[in-house]
C-alpha cells in the first residue's frame, strides 16, 4: 500500500434510512500556539469518521478516488453515518464527486482494496485488491511492539467507475500494489516483489511491457510522476548494515515489511539518474511534485521524534535537490498523502485533525496558497 499510517486510515459515512447529503465543514483556524499554515486556505473536511485514506484527484479534478473502512456499499453522499453500521474491517475503494459529494463504491466489496488511481478521461479507475485470493480481509499483521505492514497477495485492476468491466492487470505471486498513472496518460508505475524483492516497476495501461526500473536491495515503492512524466518521486530503504540487512529480509520472507527509516528519491522515468532528495534517517513518505515540477510535497515525522512516544507525521515542502525545507501543517498528529490538484490550485491530503475517536482519519481539501 502506498501507506506508512501510524495504525490504519480510512472512514466515511451514511445514515439509515435517511441519507445525509454533504455539508463539507470548514475549518481554517490553527489550534492555539500553532503556526498558522499559511499555504492552505478554505480546508474543508470531505468526511467524517472511521478511516478514509489515500485520496486522490481524477485527472479534470472533478473527482477524488479514496479507500474506507466506511459501509458505503451502494450510491451515498459524505455525511456522518449511523453507529449502528458496522465497518467493512478493511478497506473498499470509493470515487467522490466533489460537486456534490457523491460517493460511489467501484472495487468488489470484498478482501481488502487500496492505492486507487483515475486513469485519463475520468472513466476508469485502477486499484490493487486480494478478492480473487479470499473474500475475507486479512489477518491482521503481529507487530510485536513496533509499526509493520503486510504486504498482502495483491494485483492491480482497472475496472469502469460504475464498478463495471473489470479487468486484471497483473498476475503474479505476492505483492503488486502502489500504482499510479503519469500525466501524460500512457504509463503505470507500481511497486512489486515479483523479483525476489520491493521494487518498482512499469507498464503499459494495460498491462502489457513491464520493466523493472530499481534493483538497489531494500524497499523502493510509493512512485508518483512528475507533471511533465519525465521524472518519477518515490521513497526508499536501502540498508547496509548487516544486522538491519538480515532483518529486513527476514520480515521480507513473512511478507511483511518495517517501515521505520525511509528517504525521498527522484529518478527519471527510465529507473536512471536516481538521486535522494532528504537524508534525515526519519519516515519519510508519500511524495508528490508541486506543479512547479520543483518541488516536493511529502509525509514525515523529522521535527516531531520523541523517545517512547507516538510519532507525530506532518506535510513538508522541499526543492527536489534537497534545499529549502518547509513545514505546511502543523494541526492534528498525521497529516500525509498529499495531492495538488491539476491545475494546482488545491491539495488534498489525510489527516487526524478534528477527529472524534482515536484512530480517526479524514480526507481534507484545500486552496493552495502559493
Amino acid at each position: 500500500m502506498r501507506l506508512l499510517l501510524i495504525s490504519v486510515i480510512v472512514a466515511c459515512v451514511f445514515t439509515t434510512p435517511n441519507l445525509v447529503f454533504p455539508q463539507a465543514r470548514h475549518d481554517t483556524s490553527t489550534p492555539s500556539g500553532q503556526p498558522p499554515e499559511r499555504h492552505l486556505a478554505n480546508i474543508r473536511q470531505l468526511t467524517f469518521g472511521r478511516q478514509n485514506a489515500e485520496a486522490y484527484f481524477s485527472f479534470s479534478g472533478a473527482k477524488l478516488i479514496f479507500q474506507s473502512t466506511n459501509n458505503w456499499m451502494a450510491n451515498s453522499f459524505a455525511g456522518s453515518q449511523s453507529a449502528g453500521v458496522p465497518d467493512l474491517g478493511c478497506y473498499q475503494m470509493y470515487t467522490m464527486d466533489l460537486e456534490n459529494g457523491a460517493i460511489r463504491l467501484v472495487s468488489t466489496g470484498t478482501g481488502v482494496t487500496t492505492c486507487g488511481y483515475f486513469f485519463p478521461g475520468d472513466r476508469r479507475v485502477l486499484f490493487s485488491s486480494t478478492h480473487l485470493k479470499a473474500p475475507n480481509c486479512p489477518p491482521k499483521v503481529k507487530r510485536e511492539g513496533r509499526y509493520r505492514w503486510a504486504l498482502d497477495d495483491y494485483d492491480i485492476f482497472s475496472v469502469r467507475v460504475d464498478g463495471q468491466e473489470m479487468h486484471r492487470l497483473t498476475s503474479t505471486p505476492g505483492y503488486d500494489a502502489e500504482a499510479t498513472i503519469a500525466p501524460d496518460g500512457k504509463t503505470i508505475v507500481f511497486t512489486s516483489v515479483r523479483d525476489g524483492d520491493l521494487d518498482i516497476y512499469a507498464m503499459n495501461l494495460d498491462g502489457t511491457h513491464v520493466r523493472r526500473l530499481t534493483n538497489e536491495l531494500g524497499y523502493d515503492g510509493g512512485p508518483f510522476f512528475s507533471p511533465d512524466s519525465r521524472r518519477i518521486a518515490y521513497r526508499a530503504s536501502h540498508p547496509t548494515d548487516p544486522a538491519e540487512l538480515e532483518a529486513y529480509q527476514g520480515l521480507l520472507k513473512q511478507n511483511m515489511v518495517e517501515p521505520s527509516q525511509l528517504e525521498i528519491f527522484v529518478m527519471n522515468a527510465d529507473g536512471s539518474g536516481k538521486h535522494p532528495v532528504t537524508h534525515n534517517g526519519a519516515s519519510n513518505f508519500s511524495p508528490f511534485f508541486h506543479p512547479d515540477g520543483r518541488r516536493i510535497i511529502y509525509a514525515s515525522n523529522e521535527q516531531d521524534r520523541q523517545p517512547d512516544a507516538p510519532p507525530s507525521f506532518h506535510l513538508y515542502l522541499i526543492n527536489d535537490d534537497g534545499t529549502r525545507l518547509e513545514r505546511i501543517t502543523f494541526s492534528g498528529h498525521f497529516n500525509s498523502f498529499p495531492m495538488f490538484s491539476p491545475d494546482g490550485k488545491k491539495l488534498v491530503w489525510v489527516s487526524d485533525r478534528n477527529a472524534s475517536a482515536r484512530g480517526e482519519f479524514n480526507i481534507f481539501l484545500a486552496d493552495w496558497v502559493p
